[in-house]
């Protein structure tokens, strides 16, 4: 391949004990890493002998120094274990070997935590009323579930993306913080929704789903998220998590997908199709208490005042994990 420089396995894959199976309801990520400065699109995801793999494309140029990589809650973790697949030149596995080295010091935890705080912020900043209601919903949504990031990033854990509530319930348990995940949960808008409700707007998704998956056609950078390939991991992931009593966890991602569903039928099906599908999700958003842009902007105020206590609870994780390395001082 043209300007190849290596690959690595990226997210929840590099965290799994080495002789765990893959689970059926998640993916492979693959990073590909090559040098023009504007790699493709991603591949997206793919069967591949039986293993459902998502392959995304790097700049050599992202990957500048361990220092950079070090400070980046979304790769750090990836390339601070053994995760090359291959490496020409041999570029990879030395900043791996320094990644890894520092990973757990005490100032870069803090940078990661500081760095997925800041796309807290992006998120809130990318809040656009003149934007289709699904495209308002989406910058709200990874804003209020990044404070997961945030304390994930503080206990060393992975910054996973559709379980992310389901790591961080585990995380705030380890530390005797639980009380704090009912505080995410209530960002969120589901601290109350009951296990039969979110199963009723599974069952919606899943409708709209299939409906989506046959007319999806623009190339959006998801679309091989609403795909039959994808379907294990958005619907029966979602109701996997429902099924062993995490209906809350579940919200996250079920209104990820349900709005990605909605921006493809907006493309690319007709008006009666759309129609069919708009009330589902609106019942959905109703029940978290959004009905408007004014209240995406409203929660997105609370998502921001909350942060001084996702701070606080980090600060915490970080005083108490034991894996955590201070820095020695010089001399």
């Amino acid at each position: 391949m043209p300007g190849f420089r290596g690959a690595f396995f990226h997210g929840s894959t590099n965290w799994l004990p080495d002789d765990a199976p893959q689970p059926t309801t998640s993916d492979l990520d693959i990073m590909v890493v090559l040098a023009s400065p504007t790699p493709p699109n991603k591949l997206g995801k793919f069967m591949y002998r039986n293993v459902m793999l998502e392959v995304s494309y790097l700049s050599r140029d992202e990957l500048p120094s361990a220092e950079v990589i070090l400070g980046l809650s979304h790769l750090a973790g990836s390339l601070g274990t053994a995760s090359i697949i291959m490496d020409p030149s041999g570029e990879l596995s030395r900043l791996q070997a320094a990644v890894a080295k520092d990973y757990a010091k005490r100032r870069w935890v803090r940078q990661r935590c500081e760095h997925a705080q800041a796309k807290i912020l992006n998120n809130l900043g990318a809040l656009d009323e003149t934007a289709p209601f699904h495209d308002q919903v989406i910058p709200w949504l990874f804003a209020t579930g990044v404070t997961t990031h945030v304390l994930l990033a503080a206990g060393l854990k992975n910054p996973t993306v559709r379980l992310r509530y389901v790591a961080v319930r585990e995380l705030l348990a380890e530390y005797g913080r639980l009380d704090f995940y009912e505080t995410l949960l209530e960002l969120l808008g589901c601290r109350r929704m009951t296990r039969l409700r979110a199963a009723k707007h599974l069952d919606a998704l899943a409708a709209v789903f299939d409906a989506a998956k046959t007319v999806v056609k623009t190339p959006f950078f998801f679309a091989s998220d609403i795909s039959d390939i994808a379907r294990p991991i958005a619907i029966d992931g979602s109701r996997q998590l429902i099924e062993h009593g995490d209906h809350r966890a579940a919200i996250f991602w079920i209104v990820a997908t349900y709005s990605r569903c909605q921006k493809v039928l907006d493309h690319d099906a007709s008006v009666e199709l759309q129609d069919r599908f708009s009330p589902g999700y609106r019942q959905l958003l109703g029940d978290l208490g959004i009905t408007s842009f004014a209240d995406l902007r409203q929660r997105g105020a609370q998502v921001e005042a909350l942060l001084p206590r996702v701070w606080e609870v980090a600060e915490a994780i970080m005083a108490a994990n034991p894996e955590i390395e201070a820095e020695q001082s010089p001399g």
